[in-house]
């Protein structure tokens, strides 16, 4: 398949984004170059990144390879990334894109968002910013200005408003560092919020979003106001460490399991395409080259009502995945969105 034939949608701010990209959370230091390799290989031009991932420098090593062979040029790779928490203060906000940008070896991201609406307090003086940058690219780890903790090492939260965060990242769009701009892991509210006080509007939420978990209510609420919902683990994860004996595995319900054999496709692709066919871009993890291609065999077929109907049955009130995942240890926090 040509990289032609994943499509792409439209954002509110005018700019196209691939409903179908590779996400690298999880994709291991020394497997994630030879995965983005493959992906643009197959014809992905959609890299979903974050320096909490810790591996930007190495899938930037492997764009910059494939932009040097001739394999795709800059513009035609959407590059996503991230603002780690503790880059909430508005006045190191540019300092956490450029590092991102250095570790993926370009000039512009063409979206970034706001990981997370919490910041975390920084271990480090700005003084030391440098300084750290250097040390951690020379080994190839995650970079950034590192998070304090407290006596009970638990990492220490701020009261920066996401707000302030907000304008901050507006201004890296006038200074075309990024294309786009949009947040992750904000609630209903949260978004509501950040359209209220903003001057560059958010284009989309990137949010855990699988049948287990449809998030319906806060896709049906970003839709109506122009944000397109991306969708991270659109397969629960299945290789989760801390699944129970007990749990069940999206992979193997039945029910989808059925609808997979009606259109002749493989169970995943009933996943990714269900996400496509709520309106939402999907970012699914792989390093296999063949899941890749496989991945991708679903513009060729839509659901019927009826298919999309029995998938939101296997909603669950307990279906979030990223229990671990989920910073409970700020959930008193006032912007804590879950």
């Amino acid at each position: 398949m040509a990289a032609a034939e994943i499509p792409c949608v439209k954002l509110l701010d005018g700019t196209s984004i691939p409903v179908l990209g590779l996400g690298t959370w999880e994709s291991k230091p020394g497997e994630v170059k030879t995965a983005v390799d493959a992906a643009i290989s197959a014809g992905y031009r959609h890299i979903d990144c974050s320096p909490t991932y810790g591996n930007e420098a190495e899938v930037g090593d492997a764009i910059a390879a494939k932009i040097k062979d001739g394999s795709v040029t800059r513009d035609q790779i959407y590059i996503v990334s991230k603002l780690w928490q503790t880059y909430h203060e508005p006045d190191v906000v540019e300092d956490g894109l450029r590092a991102t940008l250095k570790n993926l070896q370009v000039d512009y991201l063409d979206l970034y968002l706001m990981h997370f609406p919490i910041g975390f307090k920084v271990k480090i003086s700005k003084w030391w910013f440098d300084l750290f940058i250097s040390i951690f690219n020379f080994f190839k780890q995650q970079s950034g200005l590192v998070p304090a903790h407290d006596a009970n090492n638990q990492i220490i939260t701020t009261d920066r408003d996401y707000v302030d965060t907000w304008k901050a990242m507006e201004k890296l769009v006038e200074k075309k560092l990024v294309r786009s701009i949009g947040v992750s892991n904000f609630n209903e509210e949260q978004v509501d919020r950040i359209l209220t006080n903003c001057t560059i509007k958010p284009v989309t939420n990137q949010i855990e979003c699988h049948p287990y978990f449809n998030q319906k209510s806060l896709s049906e609420h970003c839709a109506k106001r122009g944000v397109i919902v991306t969708g991270y683990s659109p397969f629960a994860r299945p290789s989760r460490s801390w699944v129970g004996p007990d749990e069940p595995i999206l992979l193997e319900e039945p029910a989808l399991v059925v609808i997979a054999k009606k259109y002749n496709k493989t169970v995943a692709n009933i996943l990714l395409r269900y996400q496509i066919d709520c309106g939402h871009i999907t970012i699914p993890k792989t390093v296999s080259p063949e899941r890749m291609k496989q991945n991708k065999q679903i513009f060729d077929f839509k659901l019927e009502p009826s298919d999309i109907s029995e998938i939101e049955k296997l909603n669950r009130p307990d279906g979030r995945i990223f229990r671990l995942a989920l910073l409970s240890f700020c959930k008193n926090h006032k912007y804590y969105p879950f």
